[in-house]
């Protein structure tokens, strides 16, 4: 692995973890919207005004470094829409949409490549979507080939892959491990059938299975479970029904999200039915549910809505303060900057961040133009740098250390935030954070609500801000 403290990783004393009691009454009070911080600037404040040029130079400018890589594809096919789903796709039943597609990344990576260092080593891979397994076996190969012929990819390389159990084959998990890959993600978000099919997606709990086999016959490293709550006819005896199966699947990691109900925003979730929604007081129940659950079968909460073994990489980088949090959610892939392909995809360096067009018809004609598909941009000032550092380490940390923020932040880390830190009063007093003179340290319970505490340090929700841009905290 690229970074020099992943031999210190593994050989980490693994600590038992502990059970997390959750009160409801704390929930209710801290109950509002706000950013994921998958990115700050938060993506709301991704604008028009940054014009590709702009960000080309920054391009230039950061391709003198030598900083790891991480790539991602944007891969948008999926054969059905699932009513619940507010991701960037693009629903076809026509397979030859996908062969179109790759001819078009493979152009795209020769328009970027003319503005980047061949040099810099790739650490981490990701494809996403949309459905990556819509892609037939023999083109998975073929992305497979592109990367590492057009890349520096290191042999220790983190390559991970989302999945759909539904229409999933080996020969497509024998494609991906021959293409480099070996860490798989699965969308599984409920095994009842009646919430299977309010949001349109039916996926018996033995599809599951199968492909967690085929996984673990093809030998990769890890297994993650997507879940939601918050689903058309959920409630917590069925729900534990579905955490009692998948637990038995014994995966290394749970990303178990919040749904938001946002129609105006994902147009799909119309077809559902708000009168089957759970109410708040469910929703609440289900987080109950989940936490004390999960943390009970021994999974460590890392924060925000992902889980991982004790044993687990994330848990271990999270110890060590070596833990990151990006658009692909949490990483040990210290300081690497995001170079994302495809339509809607999302770049990140420490200057900048900028998205691709989201149209597949924009994205195609931009390339066949040969001009680079920029749809908008964010420029990072130096306040932002800043703050971004302050709520990442916060974030993945769980505490900052103010003599050792100031030194990372060449300021007086007090002083800089002393209107913030006058703001806590009453989340120490609900014991979610611990604040003294050295740090600010947040407690088990404070984990649930580590997205409020974190919006302390955000300036852009200071101004007038639309609740309706943002997800629940929990």
């Amino acid at each position: 692995m690229h970074d020099p403290n992943h031999s210190k990783l593994l050989k980490t004393k693994v600590i038992p973890t502990k059970a997390i009691h959750v009160d409801l009454d704390l929930i209710r009070k801290y109950s509002a919207r706000g950013p994921r911080y998958t990115s700050y600037p938060p993506a709301t404040q991704f604008n028009d005004s940054v014009k590709a040029e702009m960000v080309q130079e920054e391009i230039r400018i950061n391709n003198e470094t030598d900083r790891p890589l991480s790539l991602y594809f944007h891969l948008p096919f999926c054969k059905t829409l699932c009513w619940f789903c507010g991701c960037t796709t693009v629903i076809t039943s026509q397979q030859k949409n996908s062969n179109l597609y790759l001819q078009y990344l493979e152009k795209e990576l020769d328009l970027m490549g003319r503005h980047l260092n061949s040099d810099r080593e790739v650490i981490q891979i990701h494809l996403g979507g949309g459905t990556p397994t819509f892609l037939l076996p023999e083109e998975l190969r073929h992305l497979g080939q592109l990367i590492h012929s057009k890349f520096n990819v290191s042999k220790n390389v983190e390559a991970g892959v989302e999945m759909d159990p539904r229409r999933l084959e080996h020969d497509h998990v024998k494609a991906l491990r021959d293409a480099g890959f070996n860490r798989a993600s699965f969308g599984v978000q409920d095994n009842n059938p009646e919430v299977q099919k309010a949001v349109h997606r039916i996926q018996p709990l033995e599809l599951t299975r199968q492909a967690i086999e085929w996984i673990r016959m093809e030998g990769f490293k890890s297994v993650n479970i997507d879940l939601i709550y918050g689903l058309p006819h959920q409630n917590p005896n069925s729900f534990n029904q579905t955490l009692d199966e998948i637990l038995e699947l014994k995966p290394d990691r749970f990303a178990v999200f919040n749904y938001a109900h946002v129609p105006w925003i994902a147009p799909a979730q119309k077809i559902i039915k708000e009168e089957t929604l759970p109410n708040l007081e469910t929703k609440l129940e289900l987080l109950k549910l989940i936490i004390e659950k999960l943390t009970g079968a021994g999974y460590v909460y890392i924060g925000m809505d992902h889980f991982a073994r004790p044993e687990d990489e994330l848990v271990i980088a999270q110890k060590q303060k070596s833990l990151q949090r990006n658009f692909q959610g949490y990483s040990t892939c210290k300081e690497a900057d995001i170079y994302s392909y495809g339509m809607s995809s999302i770049s990140q360096i420490p200057s900048c961040y900028w998205q691709n067009l989201k149209n597949l018809d924009e994205y195609y004609l931009a390339i066949d133009e040969g001009r680079w598909p920029f749809a908008r941009g964010c420029k990072v000032t130096a306040e932002d740098e800043i703050r971004r550092t302050t709520i990442m380490r916060l974030m993945c940390d769980l505490e900052l250390n103010f003599s050792e923020m100031s030194a990372r932040l060449n300021l007086d880390f007090k002083h800089h935030f002393k209107e913030e830190l006058t703001e806590f009063e009453d989340m120490q007093r609900d014991n979610l954070l611990i604040l003294s003179d050295e740090k600010l340290e947040i407690t088990d319970l404070g984990r649930l609500l580590i997205r409020n505490i974190a919006m302390k340090f955000d300036t852009y929700l200071r101004g007038p801000q639309s609740e309706g841009q943002f997800s629940r905290t929990i």
